[in-house]
């Protein structure tokens, strides 16, 4: 499933929900950059590194729906369900932070039916690794490797507390996927648009050479 609409000339048209999509590979890693660069610089439970967390998790759950957009066959359908868990678990992190910095119980220390918030926050990782094989052929060819190590890497930097880390594999997420958007955006031709740094081919455009 590729976005984008045939316009009159045979070339591509963005939809409202393309624009959507495409402008939450940028404000989301953006967003949840901004969070851990608060953890990292306030401590794990900042009441509004926690705030900019439940936000940056929400709006990757709009990139979830856009790499499944990019995808085909069973690995969109696994990413697509995969990612939904992985989405509850990140924006439960997120608002477990805020419960903690108001008093309350830490879920991540808890047992019983708390424990549930530890393997749906790994979904979230897996999602960045299935992207990454969705997202290989789109934008530039070091995007996937990026978006790739950044899944691996995100578990380790957020188990360990290891704030640094976790700063570093934001940036390379808000590289990876700026790269994306950037790559998706129409340019005007001659000959119709381009789209996703692929040409293409259709009656030539009123007014072009």
């Amino acid at each position: 499933m590729r976005g984008g609409a045939r316009d009159d000339c045979g070339g591509m048209t963005r939809t409202p929900l393309d624009r959507v999509l495409d402008t939450s590979l940028i404000v989301a890693p953006v967003i949840y950059l901004i969070a851990d660069v608060l953890y990292a610089t306030r401590g794990w439970d900042d009441p509004a590194a926690a705030v900019c967390h439940v936000l940056g998790a929400i709006g990757y759950t709009v990139v979830l729906l856009r790499l499944v957009t990019l995808g085909s066959g069973y690995l969109a359908a696994v990413l697509l369900v995969a990612g939904a868990v992985g989405a509850a678990g990140n924006v439960a992190y997120g608002f477990n932070t805020i419960h903690v910095s108001l008093g309350d119980t830490d879920l991540v220390d808890a047992t019983g039916v708390a424990s549930l918030i530890k393997p749906l926050g790994l979904f979230f990782p897996l999602t960045l690794l299935l992207g990454a094989v969705v997202l290989r052929g789109i934008g530039p060819s070091w995007v996937a490797p990026v978006v790739a190590v950044a899944g691996l890497v995100w578990p380790v930097a957020h188990i360990a507390n290891l704030g640094w880390l976790a700063v570093v594999v934001n940036v390379a997420l808000v590289a990876g996927f700026g790269a994306v958007a950037v790559a998706r955006q129409p340019v005007t031709t001659g000959t119709g648009w381009l789209l996703t740094g692929r040409p293409r081919r259709g009656r030539p455009v009123p007014g072009g050479r």
